[in-house]
């Protein structure tokens, strides 16, 4: 960032100097900061910055803006002129103050300092971030915590009475793999089995010959290990090319490296090609083609800018290398409506492309509204994170991560769409050279040294982007909104009983199942009653079914007018719905009210926003509760792709 100083010109007399000459006498230094601005075109908003007295450092094509450094004299001149949204730009640091921020802001709030804080002040500084994790407390250590299994956890009562299952419940029953059997071989084997593949069942995929063969995938983050079993499969080398925006160059070969071993690690638990002593692969889709972009440095640190430039780049080479698949492991706070949000407009883009886009939920839970930008796009795969407890062969321990970050969005979302394996993921990673396992060398697996325990959002989208790898193998067919729905709609809900175990805004539609997902058929359940174009081009814009009662509940009201509860706001956990007593991933069920998950209302419906709309007990959500050119965040709000999170 560059200072800039503004000189005033003044005549002198002939005291000072020659009568008649005039001198530049600095009256204050003005420092320029870095924005984002977007007007009709990049070449319109170039034009208006460089009139303003700025100058432009990036142009970003697929927002029609610019990066541009201003003072702030000059970016008020800009906003001025009514035509221009200007949204400054603030590097990215390494901390949890959001995580803070969201636990102060839910425990504090009254339930009428809750309805004014409905929607989240805008702020022109928006930040990037990618997530893993928050700082570990001193005790964590690689073991289960005693308190994953709480004594007073609730204990079901016997389910004696079952609804006969449908024919097409039958039909992903058939094809789902026994959850009960699922066993991991034990890490002082010569090869290591990471385990989570068999979780949603992706390791019988691949003996079908379902690995993500031709299908290239695109991991936005801080670059990738240039490791064997990372860049080649049994067809060779497998990355197409490699780009690091903040060193662009036209050669796509060169290798870009990873100081962070954020990008490595997500990317090895999506196409990790090593196998485990029994021939399993490591990673969910093991022949899939990689293309890695980089726009995170070693510290963790990236901007709005540097994110906006990586998906203007990625979108550009869709076609030529076959880019299908999007993995984006980073949040940051939302400060708009989903649809103000210039990085949010990228990712639309990347979307209305073509491109699946599949983005963390954020590691900001248990509490609700702490859903992070990207994964507040109501169009795009939002995934939370779901551990197996440390056992992986007995699926009733298992439970969503407290740190998994929970909906609805501020516009009315539900989100996530599904949680996914996100707690101690084993994956690849340099135990002497990056920097998250130079700060946790704890977490290096012993017995294998290139692999690390990791917890996160990060790594439940990982696991899913490896998902949707083998979805488009098995059909090349696939609409982004296609994905999306096959997913939502064969993932494993977590109930007993007959009742949900968490809140949909927990845990979206369940647990998501890789072979109920390449064997479903469904079409139509997702992003219906919403056009991505009139949203990205500003003509419509909508809200979710989802509201609050001004006690802080959170309810829809179904199409027949009927409302229903969905979530008080608690965590399961701390109410005893642990699930360990019985509680199951099963696929179909039905709430105590009688509202049927088979519903697609939840999902499919998009309305209309309109900024008079008024929710039907009165609780408004509107642009009052914008400030959108006086807010001030300040430096504090940031966070990073090495934001840790304790292990569970």
């Amino acid at each position: 960032m560059k200072s800039i100083n503004r000189y005033l010109l003044l005549a002198l007399t002939s005291a000072i100097g020659a009568p008649g000459v005039a001198y530049a006498t600095p009256l204050q230094e003005e420092q320029a900061q870095r924005y984002i601005v977007q007007g009709a075109s990049v070449g319109a908003a170039s034009r208006a910055v460089t009139a303003a007295g700025g100058d432009v450092f990036k142009e970003l094509p697929i927002i029609k803006g610019v990066g541009a450094e201003l003072t702030d004299m000059e970016a008020g001149r800009l906003r001025a002129e009514g035509n221009l949204r200007v949204t400054r730009n603030f590097t990215v640091e390494t901390n949890s103050w959001w995580a803070r921020f969201l636990r102060s802001w839910w425990q504090d709030s009254s339930p009428a300092e809750t309805e004014t804080s409905a929607e989240p002040e805008t702020d022109p500084d928006l930040v990037a971030s990618s997530e893993p994790e928050r700082s570990p407390a001193p005790e964590t250590s690689s073991e289960p915590a005693a308190s994953h299994t709480p004594a007073a956890a609730a204990e079901p009562e016997e389910n004696t009475t079952s609804p006969a299952p449908t024919e097409s419940e039958s039909v992903q029953q058939a094809v789902r793999h026994n959850w009960e059997s699922v066993a991991c071989e034990s890490s002082e084997h010569q090869k290591l089995d990471t385990c989570f593949p068999t979780l949603i069942g992706a390791d019988q995929l691949h003996e079908q010959g379902i690995n993500g063969d031709g299908v290239t995938v695109a991991v936005l983050d801080s670059g990738m290990w240039n490791k064997s079993h990372l860049i080649d499969d049994d067809n060779g080398y497998r990355v197409l090319a490699q780009y690091d925006v903040r060193n662009p160059t036209g050669d796509y070969e060169s290798d870009i490296h990873d100081g962070s071993g954020h990008g490595s690690h997500v990317t090895s638990v999506i196409m990790s090609h090593e196998t485990s002593e029994s021939g399993k692969w490591n990673g969910i889709a093991p022949e899939a083609d990689l293309v890695s972009v980089r726009a995170f440095d070693a510290n963790g640190q990236s901007s709005y800018v540097d994110v906006i430039a990586a998906l203007d780049w990625i979108v550009a080479h869709k076609d030529v290398f076959n880019i299908r698949v999007l993995n984006l492991s980073f949040s940051a706070p939302p400060r708009s409506y989903y649809y103000d949000d210039p990085m949010n407009q990228a990712v639309m883009a990347a979307w209305q492309a073509g491109i699946v886009v599949v983005a963390s939920a954020g590691n900001t839970g248990p509490e609700p509204m702490s859903i992070g930008a990207p994964g507040n796009v109501p169009y795009v795969i939002t995934v939370g994170a779901m551990t197996d407890n440390y056992t992986p062969g007995d699926a009733s321990d298992d439970y969503v991560a407290s740190f998994s970050s929970a909906g609805p969005t501020h516009s009315g979302f539900v989100k996530p769409e599904v949680v996914a394996p996100g707690g101690h993921i084993m994956a690849m990673l340099d135990g002497s050279n990056h920097k998250i396992a130079l700060r946790h060398p704890e977490f290096v697996e012993p017995n294998h040294q290139e692999f690390f325990a990791m917890s996160g959002t990060s790594q439940a989208a990982a696991v899913v982007t490896g998902t949707v790898a083998l979805m488009l193998q098995a059909d090349p067919s696939l609409s982004p909104d296609d994905v999306k729905c096959r997913l939502i709609d064969s993932a494993r809900t977590a109930s007993v009983n007959g009742e949900l175990a968490y809140s949909v805004l927990q845990q979206g539609a369940g647990l998501v199942d890789a072979i109920a997902a390449v064997n479903n058929t469904t079409r139509g359940c997702a992003n219906q009653g919403m056009d991505i174009s009139l949203d990205l081009s500003g003509s419509e814009h909508y809200y979710g079914p989802v509201n609050q009662h001004e006690g802080g509940a959170f309810y829809l009201v179904s199409p027949e007018g009927s409302e229903y509860t969905l979530w008080d706001g608690d965590y399961a956990r701390g109410n005893g719905f642990l699930w360990s007593n019985g509680f199951l991933w099963s696929n179909a069920f039905t709430e105590s009210n009688g509202f049927l998950w088979s519903n697609a209302f939840l999902w499919s419906n998009g309305f209309l926003w309109s900024d008079g709309f008024l929710w039907s007990n009165g609780f408004l959500w509107s642009n009052a509760h914008f400030e959108t050119e006086t807010a001030d965040w300040g430096d504090t709000a940031t966070a990073s792709v090495n934001q840790w999170v304790d292990q569970e």
